[in-house]
């Protein structure tokens, strides 16, 4: 049976409680965590289909946990799907610093929309993830 789990990690309550409700309405299995650092532990235990992870959170932000997600090898091939107020082009120039202050590369989102979100436009990238993870 295909894994139907998702892990939505952002801190705003009505974030949650939204995209909770379109996911649950869709047929998928909702996992919330309010930031990186109790996100990074519900991945671990729960092993999500795909991830939607906000980019700025206290405690340990999106940057951290996503940077996290993909050096765990355990959790590598985890689709994510970041979500921000925060432009992509601002968030991958951000990455790449990292990459070479690190010397550690990590590729890029399965996915980035820009907060709000649409629904649709979050559906259609949530169904390509799924399908391009490894079952």
């Amino acid at each position: 049976m295909r894994n139907n789990k998702v892990l939505i990690v952002d801190d705003e309550m009505d974030m949650r409680i939204y995209l909770s409700t379109l996911l649950e309405t869709s047929g998928y299995k909702v996992i919330v965590a309010t930031n990186g650092e109790e996100g990074i532990q519900k991945a671990r235990r729960h092993q999500p289909a795909v991830i939607i992870l906000d980019v700025l959170m206290p405690k340990s932000g999106g940057i951290q946990m996503y940077r996290e997600v993909k050096t765990d090898d355990n959790l590598k091939t985890t689709p994510v799907i970041m979500i921000s107020a925060i432009a992509k082009k601002t968030f991958l120039h951000s990455m790449k610093m990292l990459d070479s202050h690190r010397g550690e590369t990590v590729p890029e989102p399965e996915g980035y929309i820009e907060k709000p979100p649409e629904s649709d436009e979050l559906l259609e990238t949530l169904v390509k993830c799924i399908g391009s993870a490894k079952q």
